[in-house]
């Protein structure tokens, strides 16, 4: 429940269905099928800058090479689509783009930082694939994704509808020695391109023409159809919104539930001290004291006649029920 970002399945997102399939197609294929072609989809900046292959700057940076990368950059990916559905696929497939390029100077600058000041090359073991742009999603997912609070853990810490997918993100970033350029490349690549002062969105884009020719060619192949089994809940205008105003609702009954829980387990606890009870606040003491003085107020009631039936009956209920036959 909590993991979830938007509605399920693929629907408007052909570009994120695109990169969910293809790469990690090739990716088993080169890993099961076609082990000895791996060499050609190595990031080696190295070889980049003395044998001048600047096609490994295409190749190296598309498809993964270590199948655990695939993996969480796939589930990544699936739970971005949301942006692809908000923005639109051009929009989408722009930042993509403009965040593909812009970590490649990323990564040129960390690998030259990190040679001139500890002297560690790093340039031939950068890790391959689709991931900077992926991790260049964080930033519009941190800005832009409202936080739905779950459940609580630990007193502060909480659960939300984010907090897997920042687990995914740490499990890859976490996932190599060198991956951490990459995720920092990615990351100050969103920040630029997310930023209204750079105005990169204005020079790095996806042109209109490109957009319309995959549109007619690429579009019919990787869309999906609208799920129709969701059940609309609340009044949004979108099923986007609507799978939010569920999970609002879902936090609000969870809560409620939690409360009602809270309090049988302190009805239960007959046992147990309950300092407030031996204790209580000064406010409440107040108030105890000031209806105490009004009940001494008023005239004490005279006490209650038993019937002497009934005490017959508590002392003896065999002759209660003989007289009542």
């Amino acid at each position: 429940m909590f993991t979830s970002t938007g509605s399920s399945g693929l629907y408007k997102a052909p570009v994120s269905k695109c990169l969910l399939l293809v790469p990690s197609a090739l990716s088993l294929l080169l890993a099961l099928v076609l082990p000895h072609c791996q060499r050609f989809f190595v990031y080696d900046l190295q070889a980049v800058k003395d044998d001048f292959q600047i096609w490994r700057l295409i190749s190296g940076r598309i498809i993964c090479l270590d199948l655990k990368d695939t993996f969480c950059s796939s589930l990544l990916i699936y739970n971005f689509r949301i942006f692809e559905r908000r923005y639109g696929s051009r929009k989408f497939a722009s930042f993509l783009l403009g965040s593909w390029v812009l970590s490649v100077v990323g990564d040129f600058i960390l690998v030259e930082a990190v040679r001139y000041s500890f002297g560690v090359t790093m340039a031939r073991n950068l890790p391959s694939g689709f991931l900077a742009p992926v991790f260049a999603l964080f930033v519009p997912f941190y800005c832009s994704i409202p936080r739905v609070q779950v459940a609580h853990i630990l007193g502060p810490l909480s659960i939300t509808n984010k907090t897997l997918i920042y687990i995914l993100g740490l499990q890859l970033f976490t996932s190599g020695s060198y991956i951490w350029i990459v995720a920092i490349s990615g990351l100050a690549s969103g920040i630029c391109y997310n930023s209204r002062t750079l105005q990169v969105h204005r020079v790095l884009y996806v042109p209109s023409w490109m957009a319309k020719f995959c549109a007619w060619t690429l579009e019919p192949l990787f869309s999906s159809s609208e799920p129709t089994s969701e059940a609309r809940v609340g009044m949004g205008a979108t099923v986007d919104i609507q799978r939010q105003q569920r999970m609002e609702l879902l936090d609000r009954q969870l809560m409620l539930s939690q409360f009602a829980q809270v309090r049988r387990q302190r009805q239960q606890q007959g046992g147990m001290i309950n300092w407030d009870r031996l204790f209580p606040p000064l406010r409440q003491r107040r108030n105890v004291n000031y209806q105490d003085g009004r009940q001494a107020e008023q005239p004490a009631s005279p006490p209650l006649e038993v019937p002497e039936e009934q005490v017959l009956a508590f002392h003896c209920p065999g002759t209660f029920l003989e007289q009542m036959q």
